[in-house]
């Protein structure tokens, strides 16, 4: 006889264990053990296991737990199994899912393996399995016409264990909710249709405020903190370099310098003149809230460098097509006049924001780079290994978004300019234009123009972590695959990327995804990407949102009046008018609130709190990823002590792993 040591570890989640009784069988090259029966799933158990004779290298163990009298079926979540074999090998098994049935499963060592490397029939058998298995529990479905495709899930309570959030996670999104709601109805505010009175009186949560919300507050309707914003705030990705006028924006020298202190020309050739258009919210129809129809503007707005270093508006549009009832207003207008421009322009700036830059190329991206590496890779993969901490939450999370957010009766729809019938519209436009290149910051930065643009710490900030994530992925990644050959020939792997070609992208060959893998630089890219979307830029444009939003007229959800069609029409009062009423105001920012607060089970980038890689090589490199991170996290804390508005959404410390919130 020969013995086996195992140790089995639930996770660290509130009712991991089991009352179950739980059994074991361990298969090898050589053979397999008898089924054996555990001490019930507690946190730690040790036991010892006999053979005959060894049963070889272990490939995979098999799991199942069976419910006894007097307990009901109940749920488990084994983290981990470690062996210890008579020949002095220890095998490693990652497991970190939730067994709810009474089902075998089958999990494998945890030393990774290609599908071309898994040449053991039992281990080749049970990745078929696995792979047959997940395809029927990971399904696509059409959220609607182009747009890119979601987890096919009626409500939370129908997705598999596994992506559900943890107990401590819905309990305070559910917390978070209902306090923020309850305040609302305590103040009156919920049902009130009413607008508001003056500017001093635009308060709905007294307690909930942050440093950068009260200097939003404070600084709104300066120039140079609405040029800021646009380099630094929720939405850093539209505006870029102009180096000549659209044809529908006919500024003139006399216009924006009218002093003749420069000419426009000129200021493009030096690289001084910047320009922001939305031109995708043009012909949108916009929302009717309570009854009263919305306004949505798709303005132009170009901005000049000033030899201070400062992003400056210097002519806002406000429709696309120049026309007498359409004017260009400038700095030089009355107070009104230009504030109004602006408050048009952040109001579609949200409107983009939240339903391009946040919710499309984050969220729903990200559900794509999850379902597909679901439905794709197996456990043993050496990418599931890297991609899994990435998806942590994610479908769960963009499940309730589109039922809570985005449904007819969503929060969204009823207080968001695009929330009705523009909508689905404007993600259809913002997909057909979104390329390959825009979702990799160093191209994005380098198209736009904008290399060189001073205080600009989006780009700093979001460089660095670009590199060292590709950095890390570099090196893991190489560890596996030794030449372009080895990623050619892995199915798995191309059907990964194809199926994210086809759902995520709807086989866009303009967009410039990749439809294969052709060579290591190709996946090393792609996977990078992937990282930075689901942890950095997710970061960067959903961090702030109370930020620069909890002061609502710096990011109005909707507008309730049109704007004016001539100059010196303006008042403060005509403003008052135009802003969201004290109903649509509240729900907008308890929604900011909710979507910006971090979370009690946070996991940062670089974390690894599960053990899915054992070899030697992997761990490595997941420590001097960490190490990498810190330096940088370091290095931005020391730089944000010396500037007025520090930049922190991309400082690793706050940037979670995956889209969790």
């Amino acid at each position: 006889m020969v013995d086996y040591e195992v140790t089995m570890t639930s996770g660290n989640l509130a009712g991991a264990t089991t009352f179950n009784d739980v059994f074991i069988k361990l298969v090898g090259t050589d053979g397999e053990s008898e089924r054996q029966s555990l001490s019930k799933g507690g946190a730690v158990s040790t036991f010892t296991l006999s053979c005959p004779a060894s049963i070889g290298k272990l490939v995979l163990i098999e799991l199942d737990k069976q419910h006894c009298i007097p307990y009901t079926e109940d749920s488990w979540f084994p983290a981990k199994v470690e062996v210890k074999s008579p020949e002095g090998n220890t095998y490693n098994f990652p497991i970190y899912r939730w067994i709810s049935d009474s089902e075998v499963h089958r999990f494998r060592e945890g030393t990774a393996l290609t599908v071309s490397e898994d040449v053991v029939d039992s281990g080749l058998s049970s990745r078929q399995q696995e792979m047959k298995e997940r395809e029927n529990e990971y399904r696509w479905d059409v959220y609607a016409e182009g747009v890119p495709h979601i987890m096919k899930a009626e409500d939370t309570d129908s997705l598999p264990y596994e992506v559900r959030l943890s107990f401590s996670k819905k309990l305070q999104l559910g917390f978070t909710a209902v306090a923020a709601l309850a305040e609302l109805k305590l103040k009156g505010l919920a049902d009130s249709k009413e607008n508001w009175p003056d500017i001093d009186s635009i308060k709905v949560f007294c307690c909930k405020r942050t440093d950068m919300s009260g200097y939003a507050q404070r600084h709104w309707k300066e120039d140079a903190f609405f040029g800021y914003q646009l380099l630094n705030g929720v939405n850093p990705i539209l505006i870029r370099r102009c180096s000549a006028l659209p044809d529908n924006f006919p500024v003139t020298d006399e216009m924006v310098f009218p002093r003749g202190q420069c000419k426009l020309a000129d200021e493009m050739k030096k690289g001084n003149i910047f320009l922001c258009d939305y031109k995708r919210l043009d012909g949108l129809k916009a929302n009717t809230i309570y009854g009263k129809k919305q306004y949505l503007m798709a303005p132009l707005v170009l901005l000049h460098k000033t030899p201070d270093d400062k992003i400056m508006p210097i002519a806002i549009q406000l429709k696309q097509t120049p026309a007498d009832d359409n004017p260009i207003f400038l700095p030089t207008d009355s107070e009104y006049d230009w504030l109004m421009a602006k408050i048009f322009v952040r109001s579609a700036d949200f409107n983009e924001h939240e339903l391009n830059v946040h919710f499309l190329r984050t969220h729903l991206l990200a559900e794509v780079f999850a379902v597909s590496l679901l439905r794709n890779l197996p456990m043993v993969h050496p990418l599931y290994k890297l991609l899994i901490p990435n998806t942590r939450h994610t479908l769960q999370i963009n499940v309730i978004a589109r039922k809570l957010l985005f449904s007819e009766t969503g929060i969204f729809t009823m207080t968001a300019a695009t929330g009705g019938e523009g909508m689905i519209p404007l993600l259809q436009r913002s997909l057909s234009a979104l390329t390959y290149s825009s979702l990799c910051i160093p191209e994005d930065i380098a198209e736009r123009g904008l290399e060189d643009v001073p205080n600009f710490y989006y780009r700093d900030d979001g460089l660095r972590l670009w590199d060292i994530i590709h950095s890390f992925v570099q090196g893991l990644l190489g560890f596996y695959y030794k030449s372009d050959a080895e990623v050619q020939q892995d199915s798995e792997l191309q059907k990964w990327i194809a199926e994210i070609f086809e759902h995520g992208f709807l086989s866009q060959a303009s967009s410039g995804i990749p439809q294969k893998f052709d060579t290591m630089a190709e996946m090393v890219k792609f996977v990078t990407m992937v990282i930075f979307t689901g942890s950095a830029q997710h970061a960067a444009v959903n961090s702030g949102q109370y930020d620069y939003g909890g002061w609502m007229p710096n990011a109005p959800t909707s507008l309730q009046l049109p704007p004016p069609t001539t100059k010196g029409t303006t008042s403060e009062a005509k403003m008052l008018q135009t802003l969201p009423n004290k109903s649509t105001t509240a729900y907008g920012l308890a929604v900011f609130w909710l979507l910006s607060k971090q979370s009690s089970d946070f996991v940062r980038l670089g974390q690894y709190p599960q053990d899915h890689f054992s070899e030697e090589v992997p761990l490595k490199l997941i420590k001097v990823f960490e190490a990498d991170l810190e330096v940088l996290s370091t290095n931005i804390k020391a730089r944000n002590k010396s500037l007025e508005i520090p930049y922190t959404y991309l400082d690793p410390a706050d940037v979670e792993n995956s889209v969790a919130i």
